[in-house]
C-alpha cells in the first residue's frame, strides 16, 4: 500500500520534477510520521533547510505505513522524476539500496542505515551511519556516575541488527570505565523478529520493570517504541532514565522529568551535506563515491536535572565525547572477551 504524499510544498503536479533545472528532493520516512521529533523529522528539517537555501526547487515526503512499503514509496519519487530520494532508517536500507540499483542516475541517501556484507558500493548512494558504540558510552558513563544503587540497565531492540548490538556493548563499556563495580544489564529483544523488536511496546515495559525489580534505578532505552516504553515505564516508577537517537525530552513528555540526558545522532547537518553533495558538480561528490558519511553525534542538555549533575560530571561527559571523537577511547576495546 503506497503512502500519500504530503507536506509542505507537495502538490499533484509532480512531472515537474522531470524538468531538468527543477531539482527535486523527496524523503520516504521511517514507519510512521514525519513530524516524528526524531529521525524523519531531523531529514525533513535538512531538507526543508536544503530549500530554503536553494539548494533543491520542489521538496516532498512519502510517509510509510507499514515497512512492507518502502520499495513502492521510494520507486514513487523516482518514477516522478526526483533528482534526490532520502530513505530513514535501517528497516528501508534493502528497498533503497534496491532502486537505487535500478536507477543509477537517481542519488539515494540512505539515512541511519548501513549496507549489508553483500551490497556493492553504488556511486549513487551514500550510507548516512552513527557510531552507536560511542552513544552507548556515553549513556553508560553517566548511567555509573550517577546510580545510587549500584545497578543501571539498557532496554534494546534485537541485536541481530549490530548497530543495537554496538549501542549495548557501548552501554557496558561506559559503565566499566567509570566504575567497574556498578553491575550494568542490557537486554535485548531477540525473541522476534528484528522490525518486531523495535515496536514491542509491551515488552518494552516488561523489560523495564525487571531491571527496576532487580535494584537498577537508571535504566538506558533504545531501539524504536521498545526503548521508548522502557524509558516511559521506568520513568513512572521513579527511575532516571537516559534516551537515544534524538533528544527524547521533547519527544516522550511523560518521561521528561526523570530523563538524565540522551545520546543522541545528529541527523540534519548530515542529511543536509550530502543533500549538498548531491547538488554540487561532480568534483564534490565524494562522499557518495566512498559510499559512507559518518555523522555527528551529541548529548543533549539535562533539562530539567541540570541542577542534580555534578559540575565535574559534566565536565567529564564534555571530555568523553572530546575522546570518543579522537579516538583516544576506543569502547570496543573495553568489553572483555567472553
Amino acid at each position: 500500500m503506497l503512502s500519500l504524499l504530503v507536506g509542505p510544498g507537495c502538490n499533484s503536479d509532480l512531472p515537474q520534477c522531470k524538468q531538468p533545472d527543477i531539482f527535486c528532493v523527496g524523503l520516504v520516512t521511517q514507519v510512521g510520521r514525519v513530524d516524528d521529533q526524531a529521525a524523519n523529522q531531523a531529514a525533513w528539517d535538512a531538507i526543508q533547510q536544503a530549500k530554503a537555501e536553494g539548494l533543491a526547487e520542489k521538496t516532498d515526503v512519502i510517509e510509510t505505513i507499514d515497512y512492507r512499503d518502502y520499495e513502492a514509496n521510494v520507486r514513487a519519487f523516482v518514477e516522478a522524476g526526483y533528482d534526490v530520494v532520502v530513505t530513514v532508517g535501517n528497516d528501508a536500507g534493502a528497498a533503497t539500496y534496491t532502486i537505487a540499483a535500478l536507477y543509477p542516475k537517481v542519488y539515494f541517501i540512505g539515512a541511519d542505515q548501513r549496507s549489508s556484507v553483500d551490497q556493492e558500493n553504488l556511486p549513487n548512494l551514500v550510507w548516512l551511519v552513527f557510531p552507536e558504540d560511542h552513544l552507548g558510552f556515553l549513556a553508560g558513563a553517566l548511567a555509573a556516575a550517577m546510580t545510587q544503587t549500584g545497578k543501571v540497565g539498557a532496554v534494546c531492540g534485537s541485536d541481530a541488527w549490530p548497530p543495537m548490538k554496538s549501542y549495548g556493548d557501548g552501554f557496558m563499556a561506559g559503565v566499566l570505565y567509570i566504575n567497574p563495580d556498578v553491575k550494568a544489564t542490557v537486554t535485548y529483544h531477540n525473541e522476534v523478529s528484528l522490525n518486531a523488536s523495535l515496536y514491542d511496546t509491551g515488552w518494552g515495559e516488561a523489560a523495564a520493570n525487571s531491571l527496576l525489580d532487580e535494584g537498577a534505578d537508571i535504566v538506558f532505552g533504545v531501539g524504536g517504541t521498545t526503548g521508548s516504553s522502557a524509558l516511559e515505564s521506568a520513568a513512572s516508577r521513579g527511575a532516571y532514565v537516559i534516551g537515544a537517537d534524538i533528544d527524547q525530552y521533547f519527544a516522550l513528555p511523560a518521561a521528561a522529568p526523570r530523563m538524565l540526558t540522551s545520546v543522541h545522532k545528529l541527523v540534519k547537518p548530515g542529511v543536509f551535506n550530502l543533500l549538498k553533495a548531491a547538488r554540487d558538480s561532480l568534483d564534490n561528490k565524494s562522499a557518495f563515491r566512498e559510499g559512507i558519511y559518518y555523522g555527528q553525534i551529541d548529548f543533549s542538555p539535562y533539562h530539567e536535572l541540570d541542577k542534580l549533575i555534578p559540575a565535574t560530571m559534566k565536565q567529564q561527559m564534555a571530555a568523553l565525547l572530546k575522546d570518543l571523537l579522537s579516538g583516544d577511547i576506543r569502547p570496543n576495546e573495553l568489553i572483555p572477551t567472553p
